[in-house]
């Protein structure tokens, strides 16, 4: 199920709950930065350090990329891979899916190994799910669903003017 941004959408406290879960993972397995990328490609979150390349451009191809193993995963008889790896030379990124939504990509070098963004990446997506799914579950308001502040204003202004 793959839906865009444009179907929800969080609060400041949302933000700020998803910025501190990314930045003590970045401290924690010691990786430069962080991104959260929805699977349309829109750039949800940058944390860490920013990145020498356009974070935009990034985050549709990280769309594609995580889309592309999908279907590869198909082929092989998988439903898909929920994480992926790929090794530079001196860069690398780990990618993992966060409430099958939203994408965690994590850039990280020589000062840290796979091992350990593996491991602290596993607790910060279960944070990362945990939190994404109450923004989801609220739908495009960004709100619990509960009475507008303004219901019946309608009626009392044709009261005013009947």
């Amino acid at each position: 199920m793959s839906v865009g941004s444009a179907s929800w959408s969080f609060t400041e406290e949302d933000f700020g709950a998803i910025t501190h879960t990314l930045q003590k993972f970045l401290f924690d397995s010691n990786a430069r930065c962080a991104l959260l990328v929805d699977r349309s490609g829109q750039l949800v979150a940058t944390v860490g350090e920013q990145p020498n390349f356009d974070p935009t451009a990034f985050a549709t191809l990280t769309a594609a990329d995580f889309s592309a193993n999908d279907q590869l995963a198909r082929l092989i008889g998988e439903t898909d891979f929920n994480s992926l790896f790929h090794q530079g030379e001196k860069e690398s990124m780990y990618l993992a899916d966060v409430a099958r939504r939203v994408i965690l990509v994590t850039l990280f070098d020589n000062r840290t190994t796979l091992g350990l963004v593996r491991l602290k990446m596993k607790e910060t997506v279960g944070e990362l799910t945990r939190l994404f799914e109450a923004v989801f579950s609220r739908g495009t308001s960004g709100h619990p669903q509960q009475p507008h502040l303004l219901a019946g204003a309608d009626d009392e202004i044709d009261q005013l003017f009947s």
